[in-house]
């Protein structure tokens, strides 16, 4: 990414369209030149400032025959965003303003923001890390509320401060190690060898933990997955069209009318669900007589159910007694891979008394989608279900767990020969040639160490004005 710091640049900051107010963002050594003659106020003391301050004054644009209202926050020195001078004019959203007011600057001298150029000078400044970087685009892209949540923390420091810690420790001890082989010739030990492996020991439990919540976070989705499993003809359809709200699913009582799976995102009471209907299940799914096309169906009704945040297994409330054994082993087939399971006894309208209790368990929901019966209940303790369950840490964005995690597992393993080297006692040149290697890792997460390609990758979807 070659960009040169040192152009002044200046984009739109707030959303594009008409609003109540829209922000210009302009960040570089020459802001205050650019200004010039664009804003004005009662005494012009904008140009003369040395702290951040806002000026209410206004701004004569080219073809605009009278000025406009204008507020200017302007941060004449380093401690901005972007560790430039830097100023936004916050003016009426109108897109003709706006553009006109992006073009006299450009006149100016003033150049277009790339795509994440504001943020980018902010990391290249130490204003920020690469993680924090990663949180500002996971702000602006959050679907949903918790994964804004988890932006916010990561924003704040709830991934980098440990690593930041971390790091700070271990060059703590390499610096004894190293101060110790300087001396080694006059036999004075600057640390123990069993507090050396204390550090370690304690380190590698740090990278440990952050390893499993990596992966963790790296394999949850934006959106709880809710599968919708049971015998054919259990009814999933018709409560996919209920739940989803559009009849998207094909309904018929004919046994394994789907054999696709039928997906559709929906929102309730704030959260985010991708709701999926697969193919009845039949026990023993990958039995000799099952053609092509209905083993396919039972591997993608498997694959869903394996990445489910929350399976609904529906019972037919008028299912014959031959077929309650089917059922009860097909959801203990599933119950063998699947944790979180909801029971819900379906078709309450045919027969509500037919099945008390199915596999030693009385069903979590009765329902019936025809009648409209539970589904308000049913939405509940889907709800109550997946905010109690651990869908992975939340501290952290998808995107960062997938950059990071090959860094934290490699840094972890360079601690983990760092301790089996300081207890065989091959020498404190090895121990610290593992803990540079550890260091050098956790430099690739923070963005210390780094390559175009990597500044590529985060930067470049950003969108303009970020």
């Amino acid at each position: 990414m070659q960009l040169d710091v040192n152009d002044t640049i200046a984009a739109l900051a707030s959303p594009a369209g008409s609003a109540a107010r829209g922000i210009v963002r302009i960040s570089g050594p020459d802001v205050t030149d650019a200004l010039v003659g664009l804003f004005q106020s009662p005494d012009n003391a904008w140009r003369a400032t040395r702290a951040a301050t806002r000026f209410d004054g206004a701004l004569r644009l080219s073809g605009l025959s009278s000025p406009l209202s204008t507020s200017l926050y302007l941060w004449p020195n380093t401690r901005s965003y972007t560790g430039q001078p830097m100023a936004e004019l916050h003016l009426i959203g109108s897109p003709p303003l706006l553009e006109q007011t992006q073009s006299d600057l450009f006149q100016r001298g003033v150049r277009p923001a790339r795509a994440g150029e504001f943020t980018l000078r902010a990391f290249l400044a130490g204003r920020i890390d690469l993680v924090q970087a990663e949180a500002v685009l996971g702000i602006i892209d959050a679907p949903d509320h918790e994964e804004l949540e988890a932006a916010l923390q990561q924003l704040a420091g709830g991934l980098s401060g440990p690593v930041v810690d971390l790091r700070d420790d271990l060059i703590e001890l390499l610096a004894d190690l190293e101060a110790g082989l300087d001396f080694v010739d006059e036999d004075i030990e600057f640390v123990s060898s069993e507090n050396v492996i204390d550090r370690l020991l304690e380190a590698h439990a740090v990278l440990s933990g952050i390893v499993t919540r990596t992966v963790d976070r790296y394999r949850t989705q934006s959106r709880w997955r809710v599968v919708l499993a049971g015998l054919p003809n259990a009814g999933k359809s018709t409560l996919f069209n209920a739940l989803s709200g559009k009849n998207t699913a094909i309904v018929s009582h004919v046994r394994g009318t789907t054999r696709d799976f039928l997906s559709q995102e929906t929102d309730w009471n704030g959260l985010s669900i991708e709701l999926i209907d697969t193919a009845g299940q039949e026990a023993g799914s990958g039995r000799f007589d099952a053609t092509g096309i209905e083993q396919s169906a039972q591997r993608m009704r498997q694959d869903s159910a394996n990445a489910a945040d929350l399976v609904v297994w529906c019972i037919a409330s008028d299912l014959a007694a031959d077929e309650r054994e089917l059922d009860h082993a097909a959801f203990m087939e599933l119950s063998a891979t699947s944790a979180n399971v909801l029971l819900v006894h379906t078709k309450q309208d045919l027969d509500p008394s037919a099945i008390e209790r199915t596999h030693g368990l009385a069903a979590d929901v009765r329902i019936s989608a025809a009648t409209g019966e539970g589904l308000e209940q049913l939405a509940a303790k889907i709800a109550e279900r997946l905010e109690g369950s651990r869908r992975g840490d939340r501290w952290m964005l998808g995107s960062t767990a997938a950059r990071s995690r090959q860094s934290f597992e490699a840094a972890a393993d360079a601690v983990a020969i760092a301790i089996e080297a300081a207890k065989s006692r091959r020498g404190d040149e090895i121990v610290a040639l593992e803990i540079r290697e550890c260091l050098e890792h956790l430099g690739h997460v923070l963005g210390e160490t780094l390559t175009d390609d990597i500044l590529d990758r985060v930067f470049s979807k950003f969108c303009i004005g970020k």
